[in-house]
């Protein structure tokens, strides 16, 4: 199962075309798409209008869910922000590294658009989808 980031959440809502967005369109055809809580929060907060809420709330409920935080990923996630400052290399969102550490402990793929998970992919072993190896702004 594939965990979406909201980098590409958020460009497959404004009609972005790239081959994340594209990766997620074949995905939402063929199989199970994983969301979680504070990637649903991050999306849904985003929308101006009413209706485009609703139509986005009603697809994104509609995915298999996990919590993405809790003890152990909490702990991991300090270890591995830890790690990569040690590195030289600072996340810009904590959630980021909540999100890769959820990945990297339940085996997950994510699929994302959003640099900062390229150095935790190279350097902590991040599986993602082969799409995110595209351009990532």
């Amino acid at each position: 199962m594939v965990l979406v980031d909201s980098s590409v959440w958020i460009d497959y809502f404004n009609g972005v075309v790239s081959a994340q967005t594209d990766a997620l369109d074949a995905l939402l055809a063929t199989e199970p798409v994983l969301i979680g809580d504070l990637i649903l929060t991050e999306v849904l907060q985003g929308f101006r209008s009413e209706a485009g809420y609703r139509q986005a709330r009603e697809l994104l409920c509609s995915l298999s869910f996990c919590q993405l935080g809790g003890h152990q990923v909490a702990l991991a996630a300090a270890d591995n922000d830890r790690h990569l400052r040690a590195r030289g290399i600072t996340v810009r969102k904590t959630i980021d590294v909540i999100i890769a550490t959820h990945c990297l402990l339940m085996d997950q793929t994510l699929l994302h658009s959003d640099r900062d998970f390229d150095s935790m992919e190279r350097i902590l072993g991040l599986q993602v989808h082969p799409s995110a190896s595209a351009a990532t702004p």
